[in-house]
Order: C-alpha cells, then sequence, then structure tokens
C-alpha cells in the first residue's frame, strides 16, 4: 500500500521539525527497547548500535549511558545538531541508504543492532535502504524496525497518517517480501500499541537464527485479507463518516456558543483539520508541546499556535486531541485543564469526549 506522488527527500527532511523528545512516550518507549536489548544481545564497549533517522538522540541515550558505542544517522541537519551538541551523540547529517553503509561497513563500523523507527515508511529508495541494513550487519547482527500496521490503520480509520511523508503503509507479508530480496529474513515480529498500532520486526542475514512462531503466526493471519481488495473496500465510507460524526459535533458546540481548541500541530492534525473541513469557524486555536513549533501557524488552516499552558489559562470548553496517538500522556498532562471542566474530543478511532 503506498500514496502515489513522492516529494523530493530534500524538501521534507533537510530541516524537520519533528524532535522525539518532546513525547515522553516516545522517550520511555525507547529506553525500554534499548535496555532489552542491551542486556539480549549482551552488547558492550566492543558493540554498535547504528539508528537510522536517529533524531535527537532519544534512543541512542540509552545504549551510551549503558556503555555501548553508537552512531546516528540523521539527514535532518537541525536535529542532528541536537543530537551532536546537546546530547553528545556522534550522529552523521546525510541519508542511509547502500552507499553510505557501504562506505561505513568498509571503514569497520559493523552493527550488532541497527534502529530504524518510523523511517521505513519515509523512504522513496525502500531497497537502498534495506540494502544498506545488510551491508552494514555483522554476521549475527539485526535490523530492528518499527513501523506503524497497515490492519490497525485500517481497522481504526487511521486515515490521517496518510500524508505525502509516508509514502508505504506495511503489512508484513510485504515487509517480508522486501527484506527477503536482500538476503534477510524476518526472525520475530511484534505488535505494538504505539501510534494507533505498529510492528517491530527484528531480521537478520539469512540463516542467523530460527524463524519464529510470532512470524509465521501473524503471515498467516495477513494471508487471509492482505491481497483481498475487499479488505480495504470500505475504508473511504468510513473515513466520510468520521467526518460526519467530528464537524457535527463541532458545529453543534459552536451553535451552543462553546469554544473549542486543537491539541497537536502534527501532520496527521494537518491532515484532519483540512480534509475534513475544519478551522477558524469552529476553532480558536491550536496548543503544542513542541516550543519549535510555537508562534508557528497550522499549514492550510492558519491557526496560531501555542504553548499548552494556554489551555488551563484560558479554559476553552472542550479541545479537540489531534495527536491522539498519546492521549494517555497529553490527558495526563492536561489535568489541571480537566479538573477545571476542560474536555478533550479524540477523533480517531471513532469520535468520543473524554
Amino acid at each position: 500500500m503506498q500514496i502515489t506522488e513522492t516529494v523530493p527527500p530534500e524538501t521534507l527532511f533537510r530541516d524537520y521539525a519533528y524532535f522525539s523528545s518532546f513525547s515522553d512516550t516516545m522517550v520511555a518507549h525507547a529506553k525500554t527497547i534499548a535496555q532489552r536489548l542491551t542486556s539480549e544481545r549482551e552488547l558492550g564497549e566492543d558493540s554498535l548500535v547504528v539508528e537510522v533517522a536517529s533524531n535527537d538522540g532519544y534512543l541512542l541515550q540509552w545504549y551510551r549511558e549503558a556503555g555501548v558505542p553508537v552512531l546516528g544517522i540523521e539527514p535532518a541537519q537541525n536535529i542532528a545538531k541536537v543530537a551532536t551538541e546537546e546530547r553528545g551523540i556522534p550522529t552523521i547529517s546525510e541519508f542511509f541508504g547502500k552507499v553510505l553503509a557501504t562506505q561505513l561497513a568498509a571503514d569497520g563500523q559493523h552493527a550488532d543492532i541497527i534502529h530504524a523507527n518510523n523511517v521505513l515508511a519515509h523512504v522513496a529508495d525502500l531497497n537502498g535502504v534495506v540494502a544498506g541494513f545488510r551491508a552494514m550487519l555483522k554476521p549475527n547482527g539485526v535490523a530492528v524496525v518499527e513501523c506503524p500496521y497497515l490492519k490497525d490503520l485500517i481497522d481504526h480509520v487511521e486515515f490521517d497518517t496518510i500524508y505525502h511523508e509516508h509514502l508505504c503503509y506495511f503489512s508484513l507479508t510485504a515487509l517480508d517480501r522486501l527484506f527477503r530480496s536482500h538476503d534477510l529474513e524476518i526472525v520475530h515480529v511484534e505488535r505494538l500499541a504505539i501510534h494507533g498500532g505498529s510492528i517491530r520486526i527484528h531480521a537478520m542475514p539469512l540463516g542467523a537464527e530460527p524463524i519464529r512462531e510470532s512470524v509465521k503466526a501473524l503471515l498467516a493471519e495477513e494471508a487471509e485479507w492482505v491481497d483481498d481488495a475487499a479488505s480495504y473496500a470500505s475504508f473511504g465510507q468510513r473515513v466520510e463518516k468520521l467526518r460526519d460524526d467530528l464537524v457535527g459535533l463541532l458545529d453543534r458546540l459552536k451553535s451552543e456558543n462553546k469554544r473549542v481548541a486543537v491539541y497537536g500541530a502534527s501532520a496527521k492534525g494537518s491532515t484532519l483539520l483540512n480534509f475534513f473541513g475544519i478551522g477558524k469557524d469552529q476553532i480558536d486555536y491550536v496548543v503544542d508541546r513542541s516550543t519549535v513549533k510555537q508562534g508557528h501557524y497550522t499549514p492550510g488552516t492558519h491557526l496560531k499556535i501555542y504553548d499548552p499552558e494556554r489551555l488551563s489559562e484560558d479554559q476553552p470548553d472542550y479541545c479537540l486531541l489531534l495527536t491522539w496517538n498519546f492521549a494517555e500522556e497529553i490527558l495526563q498532562q492536561q489535568k489541571k485543564y480537566r479538573d477545571q471542566g476542560g474536555k478533550f474530543i479524540i477523533p480517531i478511532p471513532e469520535v468520543r469526549v473524554a
């Protein structure tokens, strides 16, 4: 599954506004897997952990803390600078692919683990990136790749994750074919709740480890639906119902003179607002925790972005939560606003008020 237009990576990713460390959920998620793999793979001072699209060092910092050498590869120059200067994570500010990986391997940079979290969906040159994994991995090394899961996207009507940064939407079936074409095989897969439903695959050179039952079971499950067009047919209709429900609620609140703000100046949020036709007629303003976004405006809808503290200070009646994938974290952070009577509207997978 993929979209049909590709924006040049240089345009999208050389200067980037998303810093992973602004999400406590993401940092905690990264710490858990880093500590687990450090123990399971018996990593030490002679090991090497590489992360592709390493962002601001939110993940690699936990390996470095454990004494494991790390290398970040992050094309966004503004973010790579933060990782290097503020977190001390050695970071190459380039796009990862077969050429760069081959150069690094020739220089003796062979990885025990290569992480790639929420990046494969962004990549036009999928074959080059996976070939790069193969070039850098040690014979018993593992590529640990996380990406949103196609089945969850469909089941939970996560249409707002479909936008120009996300070229592909992966099933395990598609990933299995892709990795095998580069002499890698997926030996383990995990279902994760993060980002509305993701999978984490563990891919290794052919024959390095036996393929676990988790992979065989999920591939068998997907065989029931993944190539069947009927599995996807109702998706658009369910999106339209979601639009009718949400716009209807906002229009009713407006008629009752209720004030509504938005939490989350995210890409998915911009997708939802623009596709649903929600703007200044229904929404007063937007808040976001990222200081990089505060003071700017949302694309298309041109709503000003403020610090989340504004919610408890201004106390709008409702707040539309567009970063619904971090709902638990945000609802907890906004306890003061909620204790004062503020309510959140969560739009995905169905409209509800919390």
